[in-house]
């Protein structure tokens, strides 16, 4: 028997979540692209196992995934974090048993304290559910490409931040591109390297048809270049007088804007601390 979760083509809705199916056996749980908390996640099915991507903000978020995973009777194998950052790792305890897939910036970063009080300030509606919360560690650090089971790669990248990853499921020509993408969302560019984002994004588009963002809906290479177009612009600008006018003008999270663009004139002025922009919208300063 197939054990491939096939949720059809109305897929399944739960209160706060959405469940698509991207390809065979590879289903999205999608939210609205509200802002830094309303994070994707994604679990690719095998016969033996299944391997998520990113374990959402808060360990409510990821649970409703995990549920709705378990009545499909497949283990959970395998747990992959693309970026370090709250909103792709805060809800891994819903997936105790996994092995846990990430770079060495991931690990060292998650063995330090949760900054809480800077995810209220970025997630207010999540507020009350940073109390109390515990990531778990990284157990298996990707140095380079690998195969992690017989569908899945996990592929080394950067530029989101020091060190990214995405994953590949070649036989259906579908990338999840996690932290590396956003799509319809101003992207969290404000601790990485807008320039090298996006020059990373064209080996991205290498690895697949059909790329799954971190935030906002299944997209192409349309979607990847206008994401491209904004980081350049964001590198090149120097200032957000200076910025021009683009899609991305439309896009949410517009208050990650101005962290970027600073971000991004302190690299090229060779100041690599974390913009003052950001510290403030975290409490911090």
């Amino acid at each position: 028997m197939n054990p491939w979760f096939r949720p059809g083509a109305g897929a399944a809705t739960f209160p706060r979540v959405e469940l698509i199916e991207v390809a065979d056996g590879i289903l999205l749980a999608q939210r609205p692209p509200t802002g830094f908390g309303s994070a994707n996640s994604v679990a690719v099915f095998e016969p033996d196992g299944i391997v998520v991507v990113d374990a959402c903000t808060v360990p409510t978020h990821a649970r409703e995934f995990a549920d709705a995973l378990a009545d499909t009777g497949v283990p959970i194998r395998h747990l992959v974090y693309t970026s370090p950052h709250i909103d792709h790792v805060g809800g891994s305890s819903a997936y105790p048993l996994a092995a846990v897939y990430g770079r060495a910036e991931t690990s060292a970063l998650l063995d330090q304290p949760p900054n809480t009080e800077g995810y209220r300030h970025l997630a207010p509606e999540l507020a009350p559910e940073f109390d109390d919360l515990v990531t778990r560690a990284v157990s298996h650090n990707v140095r380079e490409a690998a195969w992690i089971s017989s569908r899945v790669v996990v592929a080394p990248t950067h530029g989101q931040v020091g060190e990214n990853l995405v994953v590949q499921i070649p036989d259906a020509n579908v990338v999840v591109a996690g932290a590396m993408a956003t799509f319809g969302v101003v992207p969290p560019a404000w601790a990485g390297n807008p320039a090298l984002w996006a020059e990373q994004l064209d080996v991205v588009l290498g690895w697949g048809a059909t790329v799954v963002p971190g935030h906002g809906e299944v997209g192409g290479e349309a979607e990847v270049r206008a994401l491209q177009d904004y980081l350049r612009s964001v590198a090149a600008c120097g200032s957000l007088e200076a910025m021009p006018d683009g899609e991305w003008t439309g896009w949410t999270n517009q208050r990650f804007h101005p962290a970027n663009v600073e971000r991004a004139a302190m690299l090229a002025a060779g100041d690599t601390d974390p913009p003052p922009t950001i510290l403030r919208l975290m409490g911090i300063g």
